[in-house]
């Protein structure tokens, strides 16, 4: 597949996989990238330049909040992120809306010429 199309697909569904980790449990960066990565068996990949730019404004809309955390010992000062209430309500709309998208999709693709 080339490059750029793969690119513009996948930049439509970030927000919702980000929140959807995110609806799992409070995360950091690094954490959603490796997790993102794992889960979709390495097709998605992401940079930080491109995971933080989406936290900032998903935080901006009110669809998540960050705090640091205090470190203990040797630890470092992380920040997490996590879903707001706002968060979630988005989240199941954006999947509504993803699922009937896909499915309309997939019905055009799969059409036999005539």
């Amino acid at each position: 597949m080339q490059p750029k199309f793969e690119q513009q697909m996948k930049k439509g569904v970030l927000d919702m996989l980000v929140l959807k980790l995110l609806a799992q449990e409070k995360k950091y960066g690094y954490q959603l990238i490796s997790e993102l990565r794992e889960k979709s068996g390495e097709v998605i990949s992401l940079k930080e330049g491109t995971l933080y730019p989406i936290l900032y404004r998903l935080e901006d809309e009110g669809l998540i909040e960050s705090r640091w955390n205090e470190p203990k010992g040797r630890e470092v000062s992380r920040k997490y992120y996590d879903i707001t209430d706002k968060g979630k309500q988005v989240l199941c709309e954006m999947f509504t809306l993803w699922s009937s998208f896909s499915e309309t999709i997939k019905g055009i693709m799969e059409e036999e010429s005539v």
